[in-house]
């Protein structure tokens, strides 16, 4: 689910002239991709049900990172995005933005974050990595930090909730990551899989 005029498609003048700024940007896409595309395919019910005693789900992972780009990447660099509901009424704090309402809509949320990258993009591409930022829930001698130290922040929990994705889905029906076809078939898998249950036996025993 390749999305032109992101990260790839970027001609801003900060990040061509900083590689920093286009590798975080561009690895922060793959994550993005990932994470949406574990979507595909899928049910209403199962997009939205918790498959974890935690409650994770899929589109609560997309919600969540939404309002996380808009907050790091938008509101701490003084380029605020939307005002989120969830973050509005404070029910952010109590897991809100981590699971999505029956009147959120699939496609509402997915574009939603696809908006959300957009902005933290374009807050990249004018202002810079070394631009100074303010996370006011912090504790009070962390707040103020730089854009590209959020953008490091932003890159790896976008690739835990992606890698988090990928597992939910794997446990709705079987689709396991990107790369999980070209290693092998079906039963290649079931023997693969086999050969790590009877080591974890061995090992108990």
């Amino acid at each position: 689910m390749r999305s032109p005029g992101y990260c790839r498609g970027m001609t801003g003048p900060e990040t061509a002239a900083d590689p920093i700024a286009s590798d975080l940007l561009r690895y922060l896409q793959e994550s993005r991709e990932r994470l949406v595309s574990a979507l595909d395919g899928v049910s209403e019910y199962d997009a939205r049900r918790p498959l974890t005693p935690s409650g994770t789900n899929l589109l609560g992972l997309v919600k969540h990172l939404a309002g996380v780009e808009f907050g790091y990447l938008g509101d701490c660099v003084g380029r605020p995005g939307p005002t989120l509901a969830w973050v509005a009424d404070g029910s952010v704090w109590d897991g809100a933005d981590m699971w999505a309402t029956a009147g959120e809509s699939r496609a509402g949320t997915v574009e939603l974050y696809r908006s959300a990258w957009r902005h933290s993009d374009r807050s990249v591409a004018e202002l810079g990595l070394g631009a100074p930022a303010h996370v006011g829930w912090w504790p009070e001698e962390r707040r103020d930090t730089t854009l590209g130290s959020l953008l490091v922040r932003v890159v790896a929990e976008t690739a835990q909730h992606a890698g988090h994705a990928d597992i939910v889905r794997e446990s709705i029906d079987g689709r396991a990551g990107a790369d999980h076809d070209d290693v092998g078939d079906a039963a290649w898998w079931a023997g693969y899989v086999a050969k790590i249950e009877q080591a974890a036996r061995d090992a108990a025993s």
